[in-house]
This record gives structure tokens, C-alpha cells and sequence, in this order.
């Protein structure tokens, strides 16, 4: 692992570096806080998953709680695939789904194309709109998904 950035929060240090294995379970609670129900529904995916992920960063405290991750997908020279970005709610609005995208793009300068699906909620837009990220729309394309349900 390597150590990304730390920030110092109500005395406690965060720390965001490569996520460590064996973290299953906590990254099962965090989709579970934040209503991704999907992914509970195939808990046995998880690992897998997370493992041929181009990288996967976590963000944790100084008593080693997983409090948040980024997850890419994709080849790390032409795309990068934004999959996941989580922040547990206990410590959301402090800046850390900020520290955690920007330290995932700062990671892949050159890869022209970064892209992730977000909800269509304003919240969750003005949060990625801040960050520079604009709808495909914006750019006259499209964006489509087949889900398998």
C-alpha cells in the first residue's frame, strides 16, 4: 500500500492509499449505508471484482476503518472508468469524495477520457458538475447501458 494523501479531521489523521485486501466485508457496509443494494444481492462478487479493477482506492482513519473508496475500471492509457465512489455518510460533506476522484484522476494524467454513471439526483450532479465533470450530453453524445436485471 502505498500512503496517498492524509488530511487531519477533528484530530483524527484519514489516510487514502490502495485499498488493502480483505476488505470485503467493510466495503459490502458501505454500499449498504449508502442504499447501493445491487451489490449485496452477489456478495460473493465482490472480491473478485475489486481485484481485476485498474485501482481501487480507499480512504480510511487512523484506527483503520474503511470510511470511503474510488474504483476504476478500464486500460489506464485511453479510458478510466470511474465504477465506484463511496464515502460513508458519517463524514460526508468534509471534502473527502473531492480528495478521493482527484487523487484516482491525478493517478491516470493521460488518459484523455475519465467517465462514470452517476444518479440523476442534483445533489450528486452539482457535486461532479464542481469537479469539471459535464454530462455526455454537453458534448452531442450519448451514453448507453444494458443492464441485466
Amino acid at each position: 500500500s502505498q500512503r496517498g494523501s492524509d488530511k487531519r479531521n477533528g484530530g483524527n489523521v484519514m489516510i487514502i492509499q490502495t485499498l488493502r485486501a480483505g476488505r470485503e466485508q467493510e466495503i459490502l457496509r458501505l454500499y449498504e449505508v449508502v442504499g447501493w443494494t445491487a451489490y449485496l444481492n452477489q456478495p460473493d462478487r465482490i472480491k473478485p471484482a475489486f481485484d481485476h479493477s485498474l485501482c481501487v482506492l480507499e480512504l480510511c482513519d487512523d484506527d483503520d476503518r474503511l470510511l470511503g473508496f474510488v474504483r476504476a475500471v478500464g486500460d489506464g492509457e485511453t479510458i478510466l472508468y470511474i465504477q465506484d465512489l463511496i464515502v460513508d455518510p458519517s463524514v460526508q460533506n468534509q471534502g473527502w469524495g473531492t480528495l478521493l476522484l482527484k487523487t484516482m484522476a491525478d493517478r491516470y494524467p493521460q488518459v484523455r477520457q475519465k467517465i462514470l454513471l452517476s444518479d440523476d439526483v442534483e445533489k450528486t450532479l452539482r457535486f461532479y458538475r464542481r469537479l469539471g465533470w459535464q454530462p455526455v450530453s454537453e458534448l452531442h453524445c450519448q451514453a448507453l447501458i444494458k443492464i441485466i436485471r
